[in-house]
């Protein structure tokens, strides 16, 4: 069964820092681009950052210089480092996995980061 598991999400402070992960499971990860999206309540979803089967990343024009996505292949896990944190930041984050030839595409559950100011 496929799985992404996420952790690492919670409450910080303005300016803190808080690191993402997610491990996957029932699929050849090397051969899916990786991703993190958020949405906060009123908002629209949005694409956070994606990490391609090449190592390509993109960011989020307002994320971009605080966050950094990254993946380790051996262990199936893709990261999401987030400094210099604000409230707008605030929002329910999901893992994304989408084969890079075939399109399938699985979510995670969601893991809540909190930016209180």
């Amino acid at each position: 069964q496929v799985q992404l598991v996420e952790s690492g999400g919670g409450l910080v402070q303005a300016g803190g820092s808080l690191r993402l992960s997610c491990a996957a499971s029932g699929i050849a990860f090397s051969l899916f681009d990786m991703g993190w999206y958020r949405q906060a309540p009123g908002k629209q979803r949005e694409s956070v950052a994606t990490i391609s089967t090449g190592g390509t990343t993109d960011y989020a024009d307002s994320v971009k210089g605080r966050f950094t996505i990254s993946r380790d292949n051996a262990e199936s896990t893709v990261y999401l480092q987030m400094n210099s944190l604000k409230p707008e930041d605030t929002a329910a984050y999901y893992c994304t996995a989408k084969h890079r030839i075939f399109k399938f595409e699985y979510w995670g559950q969601g893991t809540q980061v909190t930016v209180s100011s």
